[in-house]
Order: C-alpha cells, then structure tokens, then sequence
C-alpha cells in the first residue's frame, strides 16, 4: 500500500488537527452519519485508533458495514484529507492501555476497565491529501489565469493514493 514515507507525509498532515469526522454508513438505506472522533496515537502506520462505546451507534454501524472515511480538514493551514478504509471494533486490552490518557478517561470515568469501552481500529486503504502554501489572493490569482488560459488552477497540492 503506503511507504513509510508516505505514511509519515500523511501524518504529518493529520496530527496537528488532532479531530475528524468519521463517516459510516447509518442504516440500509444507504444513509451516511458523521461524528467528530479523536486521534489517540503518537505516530501513523497506515492504521488510525479512536475509543467509543461498544453501544454507540457507530459501533453497531460498523459491525453492520466495515467501510468508513474519515476526513480532517484545517481550513487555516489549508489542509484536507480524506481517508477510507475498513474499521474493526476491538476490546484488546493491550491496545486500549496503549492509547489510554487523561482526556480519553474524562470520557470513560469507569477506565479502562470499563465493560462499554472499545477501540475502533481502521485499516487505511485509500485517502485524498489537498494541501496549498498559497495566500487567498495568490489562489485568485491562479483562478483567474486559468480562466483565461483555458487551464486548471496550480494552486497547491492534490493526491490521490491507494486502491
């Protein structure tokens, strides 16, 4: 899939933002639901970690339909990624220690022993990166000469990766 270069490229886009809203899909019907979910983990190997409830409805959402996005966007560092892969619901206590703080357990006032706790785990199979070091006026700028010239806009950095 990923180097471990790119990996760390996407990491570096993503830790700083620290919040994405994870997209799952809600019910047969096809209908999509996001919520807001917290990166835990202090490095990125192509698996993304957040806590939840067992009875949540994400967590049902997920043993329903494994596959997700989660998209983090940072309007002032005008970065945007949008990732997709297959979640997994895990109770290992292991991992849950791993990743566990004082801000998950302000969450979970029971700790980590608490009988709801899980850890959804998803495994990245694809994403999006945008990313522009170019002021407003500088983006206007390439709009209008690519309006002119009949061209698309440089107007930053735009990857696709996976499947």
């Amino acid at each position: 899939m990923s180097s471990p270069e790119h990996k760390q490229f996407i990491w570096n886009l993503i830790k700083d933002i620290k919040f994405g809203m994870l997209v799952t899909n809600e019910d047969d019907s096809g209908s999509l639901r996001s919520r807001p979910m917290t990166l835990v983990q202090d490095a990125y190997d192509g698996t993304l970690y957040f806590y939840s409830s067992k009875h949540d409805g994400k967590a049902f959402e997920i043993k329903k339909d494994r596959d997700v996005c989660i998209t983090f966007s940072d309007p002032a560092g005008q970065v945007y990624v949008s990732l997709s892969g297959k979640a997994n619901l895990t109770t290992d206590p292991e991992l849950i220690d791993r990743y566990w703080n004082k801000y998950v357990a302000a969450w979970y006032p029971e700790g980590k022993e608490d009988p709801n706790l899980a850890m959804i785990e998803i495994k990245i199979e694809s994403g999006e990166h945008w990313k522009t070091d170019e002021n407003m006026f500088a983006q206007l700028y390439q709009m209008a000469k690519a309006n002119l010239t009949d061209s698309q806009p440089d107007i930053g950095e735009h990857e696709s990766f996976g499947k």
